[in-house]
């Protein structure tokens, strides 16, 4: 992703309206890609008003949806046959994509509070959860 479809695509046509929707409490959070800080991203941000939340660098592990992405690439990973093909690889994202149980997910997203202690304990290195 480069950083103008960080601004154009995800910023403008998603987050801008969504932190529209949830009014002034809204903050954003990105994952300190590269893409997501360059100056027409700042910009931007300082443009819509939005503020992000401070992140601590190389630590996407406390974003639940790195591990459901993890998660359904083993997924797709363990699939005998494989995907040969490109319609073939879209078709069995979206196929675990729904098939992820949604335990798993909610117990994600109750975990975060845990994960983001352990990281504020480590300064921002590797946990061990």
């Amino acid at each position: 992703m480069s950083s103008h479809i960080s601004r154009d695509v995800i910023l403008e046509q998603h987050v801008r309206l969504f932190r529209g929707a949830m009014g002034a409490e809204f903050l954003f959070m990105d994952d300190n890609a590269r893409p997501h800080h360059a100056n027409i991203v700042d910009e931007c941000l300082q443009s819509e008003d939005i503020t992000r939340m401070d992140w601590p660098a190389y630590s996407p592990d406390l974003n639940p949806i790195e591990h459901v992405w993890d998660m359904r690439g083993r997924r797709i990973a363990a699939r005998q046959p494989p995907p040969t093909c490109l319609p073939e690889l879209r078709r069995a994202l979206l196929d675990e994509w729904c098939n992820i149980p949604q335990d798993q997910i909610d117990n994600l997203i109750l975990s975060v509070s845990r994960r983001c202690k352990a990281c504020i304990a480590s300064s921002g290195r590797h946990t061990p959860y």
